[in-house]
């Protein structure tokens, strides 16, 4: 008799555990599939990151810059992650980050590197009125 119940409850604890692990599973499965989508502005300055990046490697490389990218000048109508968020101030400021931007490409060799900050500072200026997060990112675009 207590072997049957010692089997009994070895069996019942393998069994027991096995459904716990198949629930974790399943859990960690569903959490896995939801994916964030990022909004049409935030994949904008996403690429407008990586675009200076390249273009701070130019700039520092002496060589030359391209054409400005016109696709920047979707940000006057790119969708925000919040719409509440497109506020008088991020229009100003996005009119004067696409001005500074602009400016780099037109700008003489002996004054590039003081218009590339002054446009990197118009999109910090920017992110300290609303979605702060990206302002240590986009401070690592200055040139000392």
């Amino acid at each position: 008799m207590k072997k049957v119940l010692l089997l009994l409850g070895i069996c019942l604890s393998i069994l027991s555990c096995n459904s716990i692990e198949k629930k974790s599973l399943k859990n960690t499965k569903e959490s896995a599939l939801v994916m964030y989508k990022f909004s049409e502005m935030a994949l904008l300055m996403e690429d407008m990151y990586l675009a200076n990046e390249n273009l701070k490697e130019k700039i520092l490389k002496q060589e030359d810059l391209g054409r400005f990218p016109e696709k920047f000048i979707n940000i006057h109508t790119a969708l925000l992650t919040d719409e509440n968020d497109r506020t008088a101030s991020f229009e100003v400021f996005s009119k004067a980050l696409i001005a500074n931007q602009k400016a780099i490409y037109s700008t003489s060799i002996d004054s590039v590197k003081t218009q590339f900050n002054t446009m990197v500072n118009t999109c910090v200026a920017c992110h300290e009125t609303t979605c702060s997060g990206p302002i240590p990112r986009i401070k690592k675009l200055l040139i000392q």
